[in-house]
This record gives structure tokens, sequence and C-alpha cells, in this order.
């Protein structure tokens, strides 16, 4: 028997990279939400009602097809950092995190024509110290922009990086461990 369809509703190459490692075929077609946090809700509440409302988004049009979004976030000390809005502000909360253990909080959801799945893994990630000379550096290569936060794991900012306790997975945006439990709990559980 085919499986279904799965759809990324993220327009992530980290997320879709992590499927393809996966080895889980899929085609991305983006959602197109708006992402407000509300005021009534905890962040990680926020990162699964978001990752729910673009799962949903998708699905909508796609009957019949699994659908897997996220959404993922960045705290310190409750506070959120979300994508920088330029490389000033990229700066400032890469100097924010110097130093320091923050959050990082994904959400996922799976759409399926028999309901959703949906869950928040946390981790927690500590940076090494450096200066603003370092923040200005690594802001140069363009890769924080896009990035809640200001950096990405994956990537060079993987250097800024002492410590992680929890999923290195969940803080590119798509926890495995979370995905394989809502495979799983779909009737679809991940085979090598």
């Amino acid at each position: 028997m085919t499986p279904p369809e799965l759809i990324l509703a993220s327009a992530s190459p980290r997320r879709a990279e992590i499927l393809r490692t996966l080895g889980l075929r899929h085609r991305v077609i983006p959602a197109d939400i708006q992402e407000d946090a509300l005021a009534s809700e905890s962040a990680e509440e926020g990162v699964e009602r978001l990752a729910r409302e673009k799962a949903h988004a998708v699905a909508s049009g796609h009957r019949g097809s699994w659908v897997l979004a996220g959404d993922t976030i960045v705290l310190r000390d409750g506070v959120l950092l979300g994508k920088p809005g330029g490389q000033e502000e990229a700066v400032a909360m890469l100097l924010s995190l110097a130093g320091r253990t923050h959050e990082v909080a994904s959400g996922l959801a799976l759409v399926t024509p028999e309901g959703v799945g949906s869950g928040v893994q946390v981790t927690q990630v500590r940076f090494r110290s450096f200066d603003v000379a370092l923040a200005r550096a690594y802001v140069a290569t363009g890769e924080p922009m896009d990035k809640a936060g200001g950096y990405g794991i994956q990537g060079k900012g993987g250097a800024l990086v002492e410590e992680i306790r929890g999923d290195y997975s969940g803080v590119v945006g798509l926890p495995i461990p979370l995905l394989v439990r809502l495979l799983g709990e779909a009737g679809r559980p991940y085979r090598f």
C-alpha cells in the first residue's frame, strides 16, 4: 500500500533537508498565514498553535494528503526573540545571548484525513561569550537575517554555541523525536 502524500507546509530549507535526510519523500507548499502571538498564550502554546494553523491552512486545499508544519521561536529570560529586522537589531540580539543560556521552542503539527497531532519540543542552548566585533562579523555573513534569535545553529552560527541540552534538530526547526512520535500516533511509524 502506498503511503499518503506528505506535504511540508514550510518554505524552510532546513526543515526540508531534515525530511530528506530521514528519507521522507515530500513536496513543499508553504503556508500563508498571519503569524501573530496572542497575549493570552505562553510561547510554547503559541508555536504549537501556529504550527497547527499552518498545517490546517495547507491541508484545506489538499484533502487526503498528510500535511506537516512547524514553527520555531527563541526565548531569552521569557522574552521572545523573532527574526531580526535589520543588521543592528541582529547584532544586539546576538549580544543579548552571548555567554548566556536561552530556549528554543519548536512546535510541529501533522494533519491527516483522520485528524491532527501536535506538540512542542524545547531545547536549551548556551552561547559562548563574544564581543561586538564577532557579532558584527557573523551578521555580515547574512546568515542571521531570516532566523529566529538571529542565528542558524546548522551553519556558521554553530560556532557561537557552547552547549546544547535537548534536541539539536529542534533548534534547527524540525524536532525529529517529536516528528517520529506524531507519525507513529497517526499510524505511520517511521521506518529506516
